[in-house]
Order: C-alpha cells, then structure tokens, then sequence
C-alpha cells in the first residue's frame, strides 16, 4: 500500500498569503475611512442634539448666556461613554446666537473634513477649505 503526502506545497502556501496581503492592502483602507465617517456622522448626531439642547434652553430663559457644555447639553462625542472623537463647545455664545464647534480627537484628528460647527440658524460647516471639503461632502 502507497501513501501519498497530503498537505500544500510552499507555492500553494505562498499564492494563499499573496492574495490575503493584496485583499488587507486594499481593505483595511476602505474600512478605515468607513469607520472614520461613522464617527463623524455620530458627532453630526450630537451636534444635533446640543443645538437641540440650547434652543430649549432659550425658550425657557430667553437667552442662550448661561448655557454650558456638559450641563446643558453633551461635550464629548461619542455621547455613550467611549473613547472621545470630538470635543464638543461653544463659540461666540450670546444672548441671540451661538455657534457649536466639535473639534476633533483621537482617532478622528487626522480626519479631513476637519473640524465641525453648527450655528443658531442651523448653518453647517466644516474647517477642512484647504483639503477641498464642503458641510455638505461631511455632514
């Protein structure tokens, strides 16, 4: 009785990790920059929220002075507790207006839509003009 060797060849072996290199080479990118604008959009969430947050606060006071960050409404995103992505505050807070600003952080500061606000008037903006992004390509 013969017994033939079962088992792959170093060739086998080798064509196998060439094509799981070149899939993680072009996937993990992808699911990089997926994950990235995930954690945008949850900020855009929250900067919802917060604006949300102020204008029942000035219906109740008459004035958005007084308001503050982590009382009044979050100053962190994610809003659940995990690692923060953004710092949430505000910017020229008066009694009539306000602008939120959500700065980045940890792994979203390399994100380049940059930083994002959201106005009183409900004006979307992003600070990423040098890297050709508008509000509307991120949010």
């Amino acid at each position: 009785m013969e017994h033939k060797a079962r088992g792959f060849t170093l060739v086998e072996l080798m064509i196998v990790l060439a094509i799981v290199g070149i899939l993680a080479a072009i996937g993990y990118p992808a699911y990089r920059d997926q994950v990235r604008d995930t954690r945008r959009a949850d900020c855009t969430g929250v900067l919802m929220g917060a604006a949300n947050s102020l204008e029942r606060y000035y219906t109740e006071h008459g004035s958005y002075t007084g308001a503050t960050a982590g009382t009044h409404y979050t100053n962190r995103c994610p809003i659940d507790g995990g690692t923060i992505t953004y710092n949430v505050a505000t910017s020229a807070l008066t009694a009539t207006s306000y602008t939120l600003i959500a700065t980045r952080a940890g792994a979203q500061v390399s994100d380049q839509c940059g930083n994002l606000t959201l106005t009183n008037t409900g004006a979307r903006g992003v600070d990423s003009a040098g890297a050709g992004f508008t509000a509307d390509d991120c949010w």
